[in-house]
């Protein structure tokens, strides 16, 4: 059964617990595959949890069920195609207001509005109204000026384990959300993202838009970040900052001191 998030942001738990730790998120109008369902001891209650897979990446994870809205086959087929050119929100948060009971509702980055045109989009035949200067109606071009332009909005965004929104993100969130609006779809964490794309043999060969890769000398990659230019790159680690990089690793700026150790460079 498919299923779709109706809320801002739904997180998505290791465990069908409320206090579980959180894996990741689901946002607004993305899509999933129910894959599990657990209720009370009652045998007449509705199912307490649904454990699901996301279709944009793949990560699984127990949601809340009154968090996840279950798809007919042509709900989902129609919406489906619909998201394949959708627009994007590029901006780390702003509101889209319901045409049916004028509910706003907050939005944040990487957001996917299926049909949008002039600040309407559709989900599920509900219409809403958006401020058309905070969507892109298909990806910017990967470039150092546009990647400058967009993660500036993002400095300071705090670290949040699982997190993939401007109220809180992880290292791989990061870097997944902000690709997103590149046109360019990554799987969710750092690790799984090192697998993806073609590797660049060294730092002086590396572009705008790069993803680097760390590791805390085990090497196991654990963190990421996106190369701004062969100096300096953008990443989340207690919040989301630019640090001088060389081929050693990441220099924390206020120690001095190498944060996190250079494993390789991953172009997509």
């Amino acid at each position: 059964m498919k299923g779709i998030a109706l809320h801002s942001i739904v997180p998505v738990r290791a465990e069908s617990r409320e206090c579980a730790g959180q894996e990741t998120q689901i946002l607004f109008g993305e899509l999933c595959e129910i894959v599990e369902s657990k209720k009370s001891k009652a045998e007449n209650q509705s199912p307490q949890w649904y454990r699901v897979r996301l279709e944009s990446d793949h990560q699984e994870g127990w949601v809340d069920a009154k968090m996840i809205s279950p798809m007919k086959p042509e709900e989902y087929t129609s919406y489906s195609k619909a998201l394949t050119n959708a627009a994007l929100v590029s901006f780390p948060m702003t509101y889209a207001v319901s045409e049916n009971n004028g509910q706003t509702i907050p939005l944040t980055a990487g957001t996917r509005l299926p049909n949008y045109k002039d600040g309407v989009f559709e989900v599920l035949g509900v219409r809403f109204r958006i401020d058309p200067s905070m969507v892109i109606e298909r990806p910017l071009e990967l470039n150092e000026q546009n990647l400058l332009q967009t993660v500036r909005f993002f400095l300071n965004v705090p670290y949040l384990w699982g997190g993939k929104n401007a109220l809180g993100m992880d290292c791989s969130g990061f870097s997944q959300t902000i690709m997103s609006l590149f046109g360019k779809r990554l799987l969710r964490n750092a690790s799984e993202q090192a697998t993806q794309g073609r590797t660049i043999s060294d730092l002086s060969k590396a572009q705008a838009g790069d993803l680097v890769f760390f590791d805390h000398e085990d090497g196991k990659i654990s963190h990421v970040g996106i190369i701004i230019d062969a100096e300096r790159v953008v990443h989340c680690s207690g919040r989301v900052k630019v640090e001088k990089l060389d081929s050693n690793g990441i220099i924390n700026t206020e120690t001095g001191e190498y944060s996190h150790h250079f494993v390789k460079i991953k172009r997509y």
